[in-house]
Protein backbone atom coordinates (compact mmCIF):
# COMPACT_ATOMS: atom_id res chain seq x y z
CA UNK A 1 0.00 0.00 0.00
CA UNK A 2 1.90 3.44 -1.34
CA UNK A 3 1.73 6.74 0.56
CA UNK A 4 1.00 5.13 4.00
CA UNK A 5 2.93 7.39 6.21
CA UNK A 6 5.47 5.20 8.46
CA UNK A 7 7.46 7.43 10.21
CA UNK A 8 6.41 7.69 13.72
CA UNK A 9 3.45 5.94 13.02
CA UNK A 10 0.67 5.63 15.80
CA UNK A 11 -2.28 4.15 15.98
CA UNK A 12 -5.44 5.67 14.82
CA UNK A 13 -7.71 4.30 17.76
CA UNK A 14 -9.42 7.13 20.43
CA UNK A 15 -6.44 7.33 23.08
CA UNK A 16 -3.82 5.44 21.88
CA UNK A 17 -1.01 6.16 21.36
CA UNK A 18 1.17 3.03 20.46
CA UNK A 19 3.30 2.27 17.60
CA UNK A 20 1.02 1.14 15.00
CA UNK A 21 1.51 -2.04 12.67
CA UNK A 22 -0.72 -2.26 10.08
CA UNK A 23 -2.58 0.18 7.80
CA UNK A 24 -6.46 -0.28 6.96
CA UNK A 25 -6.84 1.56 3.73
CA UNK A 26 -10.88 2.27 3.21
CA UNK A 27 -12.96 4.91 1.21
CA UNK A 28 -16.85 5.67 1.56
CA UNK A 29 -17.81 5.08 -1.60
CA UNK A 30 -20.69 7.67 -0.98
CA UNK A 31 -18.05 10.34 -1.03
CA UNK A 32 -14.91 8.99 -2.49
CA UNK A 33 -14.14 7.67 -6.11
CA UNK A 34 -13.58 3.86 -6.38
CA UNK A 35 -9.23 4.54 -6.38
CA UNK A 36 -9.20 6.88 -3.52
CA UNK A 37 -7.92 5.48 -0.17
CA UNK A 38 -8.19 6.82 3.08
CA UNK A 39 -5.88 5.25 5.94
CA UNK A 40 -6.20 4.08 9.62
CA UNK A 41 -3.36 2.68 11.22
CA UNK A 42 -3.93 0.09 14.05
CA UNK A 43 -1.15 -1.47 16.72
CA UNK A 44 -1.98 -5.01 17.45
CA UNK A 45 -4.56 -4.10 19.90
CA UNK A 46 -6.93 -2.34 17.91
CA UNK A 47 -6.43 -4.04 14.55
CA UNK A 48 -9.57 -6.21 15.21
CA UNK A 49 -12.12 -2.82 16.56
CA UNK A 50 -10.87 -0.60 13.56
CA UNK A 51 -11.56 -3.64 11.18
CA UNK A 52 -14.84 -4.47 12.29
CA UNK A 53 -15.88 -0.18 12.12
CA UNK A 54 -14.91 0.17 9.02
CA UNK A 55 -16.39 -3.57 7.69
CA UNK A 56 -20.01 -2.64 9.29
CA UNK A 57 -20.05 0.44 7.18
CA UNK A 58 -18.73 -1.29 3.95
CA UNK A 59 -15.41 1.72 3.72
CA UNK A 60 -12.75 -0.81 4.61
CA UNK A 61 -10.78 -2.40 1.04
CA UNK A 62 -7.70 -3.65 2.70
CA UNK A 63 -5.58 -4.38 5.12
CA UNK A 64 -1.78 -5.06 5.26
CA UNK A 65 1.20 -4.32 7.77
CA UNK A 66 3.41 -0.93 8.02
CA UNK A 67 6.17 -2.03 6.13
Amino acid sequence: MSETPTEDAICSAKGCRRAAEFDLAWNNPKLHTPERRKHWLACAEHRESLDRFLSARGFLREVGPIA
